[in-house]
């Protein structure tokens, strides 16, 4: 009897267990030589030839074209670490194809791949525990936040520039942002722009859009401006259904065309009226009305996406308002100034200096597009590591001293766990391990000898794998300002233990057209 197609796939028990688990192996060993502050970078080149250089694990493995569905859970464990914290993709993905690689070896010994997922859950949760101990007491000033930005960013392509000048920026863009103890991340935008060195990178008072003005004959800058945020099209109504219109006479034709004219006119008449200087509008915007307002030396920008349109409106103060018929003063925002600059053959467009303020922007130059790119890459890591650390709870010391930590805590915990769980716990902690050897072999020391210092230094102190003037040193990294946020650590130990009892617990895999 045929239950399954003809056509269809079916791997089961031992080789299918196999096959997964040496798929998702396959994809940890991919992003982890990128570990740390002497990581790798990885050329990527897609069919068509464009070319992406990046260490970023992320960036990595969405760029990867993965057809193996295993290998997929692993490309979400980083999708889902870059959405929830911005950091960590790296550290998740190595994580989680080591606690495969020690499943392996269990289910070779023909234990049950339910033993090792409990025994996984259970180190999980004595993991987190111990993670807590470890958190840095203290009020985080804004040090603390740019050792966080810094050590978030280091090993990352930035250019000529080092992580420790882009800190400080980063952290006064996040506090501009930040109320009441939260940080809207619309409000701190990240721009880049090709054309000059790395160096000239800087933090801008409000909002960068990658937008033209409509016409040419439109100021290209404004002072003490009044802005507009409209909301929708300034064109010629359209009728909801289809009509059609009778014209028998020239006069007839003459008054449609005047009475479109008027309409349109009457679009910028509204927007003059209302003293407004600079108008950006979401939806498209008639040539006559352009020609009116550049006429009226009002600079206007069309078809502006969503987000744009409402960081522009938070850093004004201007309401989005869905018609200009009776738009009112209350509606209408104010900044400093509006000034369109261009860069090469682009033009970017400045908004500084809003009535409210609380938007800021990171304005990311590099001498080509690869270096921008990564840099880019890199400031946003930093930016999302520093609001993660503000918003959900605290820091930890990084350079792998609390893996070794919370690995020593998982080992002392399993002692008291029966059975052969206590096996998987134990293999948990070594799964840790995988952190700082694999930070030791990529800063060039032995991996063995670095893990086996780290932990003999662990045993009286706090010690990590620390790089400082080009050498390779086991201290403290607390001392080197070197710090994660604890949520990052939280969602590595989570996703990744997910992601392998997930992928151990498979033993069938069908495949159909």
């Amino acid at each position: 009897m045929f239950i399954l197609s003809e056509d269809s796939e079916r791997t089961h028990g031992k080789d299918a267990r196999s096959s997964n688990i040496s798929a998702g192996k396959a994809v940890a060993e991919t992003v982890r030589t990128t570990l740390g502050p002497r990581g790798m970078d990885k050329m990527l080149v897609s069919d068509s030839g464009d070319v992406v250089i990046t260490n970023d694990g992320a960036t990595i493995l969405n760029e990867m074209d993965i057809d193996h569905p295993a290998a997929q859970m692993l490309v979400e464990v980083a999708e889902s670490q870059e959405e929830e914290v911005g950091d960590g993709t790296t550290t998740a993905g190595v994580l989680a194809g080591q606690l495969l690689d020690e499943a392996e070896e269990f289910l070779e010994r023909d234990i049950h791949p339910t033993t090792i997922a409990e025994g996984y859950a259970r180190a999980r949760d004595i993991a987190l525990d111990a993670l807590e101990a470890e958190v840095i007491d203290g009020d985080l000033d804004d040090e603390t936040l740019e050792a966080v930005a810094e050590s978030s960013m280091t090993g990352k392509g930035t250019g000529g520039l080092t992580a420790e000048a882009l800190a400080e920026d980063i952290v006064t863009a996040v506090r501009s942002a930040q109320e009441n103890g939260s940080v809207s991340r619309a409000d701190v935008n990240i721009v880049a722009q090709s054309g000059e060195s790395s160096s000239a990178t800087e933090l801008v008072d409000g909002v960068i859009i990658d937008e033209e003005p409509l016409r040419e004959g439109m100021p290209r800058s404004v002072d003490a401006a009044t802005i507009a945020v409209v909301d929708t099209d300034l064109e010629t109504r359209e009728a909801s259904v289809d009509v059609e219109y009778n014209v028998q006479s020239a006069d007839q034709l003459d008054q449609a065309v005047e009475s479109e004219q008027r309409e349109l006119k009457a679009y910028a008449d509204a927007l003059v009226n209302a003293g407004v200087d600079v108008a950006f509008v979401t939806g498209d915007v008639a040539d006559l009305t352009a020609g009116y307002l550049a006429n009226a030396g009002i600079l206007a920008f069309d078809s502006v996406d969503d987000d744009t349109v409402q960081a522009i409106a938070n850093a004004t103060g201007a309401s989005r308002v869905a018609t200009v018929a009776d738009i009112a003063a209350e509606d209408l925002g104010s900044a400093e100034s509006v000034h369109v600059d261009r860069y090469g053959e682009d033009e970017v467009t400045f908004v500084e200096g809003g009535d409210v303020g609380k938007s800021v922007s990171i304005f990311v130059r590099g001498g080509t597009g690869h270096v921008m790119d990564e840099l880019e890459r890199a400031i946003e890591d930093g930016v999302d590591s520093v609001i993660t650390a503000i918003e959900r709870g605290g820091v930890v010391p990084g350079a792998a001293a609390t893996e070794v930590r919370v690995a020593q805590a998982i080992r002392e915990a399993a002692a008291g766990i029966e059975g052969r769980q206590q096996l998987a716990v134990e293999a948990f902690a070594d799964a840790l391990d995988a952190i700082p050897r694999t930070l030791a072999e990529n800063a060039g020391m032995d991996p063995i000898d670095g893990l086996v210092e780290v932990r003999a230094a662990n045993e009286s102190g706090r010690a990590g794998i620390v790089l400082e003037d080009g050498a390779v040193t086991i201290d403290d990294p607390v001392d080197h300002d070197i710090l994660d946020p604890v949520a990052v650590k939280r969602e590595v130990i989570g996703s990744a233990t997910e992601a392998a009892t997930m992928i151990v617990r498979i033993d069938d895999v069908i495949s159909a057209e």
